[in-house]
């Protein structure tokens, strides 16, 4: 019986806390989030601009760091091809263009 009242209590403390942490700090984590995976494919493009065209360091501290970027290089591409403009969609939209 008080194993029951204890686990009802622990499920609403749960939830409670649950519903804090998206009232006051899940918009910041998410914001966090993006900016962190911003500056990734930012740093990405920076030192492996090569592989689309945009040679920027020279390919010796590029290939030092290969190994840490191997992992990410499929995502990053993906989502260089996925990124769009605004102005990217104007020809989309009846008269314009």
């Amino acid at each position: 019986m008080w194993e029951e009242i204890l686990d009802k209590l622990r499920r609403i403390g749960k939830a409670t806390g649950e519903v804090i942490y998206g009232m006051t700090t899940f918009d910041w984590v998410r914001d966090m989030q993006r900016e962190r995976g911003e500056v990734e494919r930012l740093f990405v493009l920076i030192t492996f601009g090569d592989l689309v065209g945009l040679p920027i360091l020279p390919p010796y501290y590029t290939m030092r760091l290969l190994p840490y970027i191997v992992p990410t290089i499929n995502r990053w591409r993906r989502s260089l091809l996925r990124e769009r403009d605004w102005t990217d969609l104007t020809g989309l939209i009846d008269g314009i263009g």
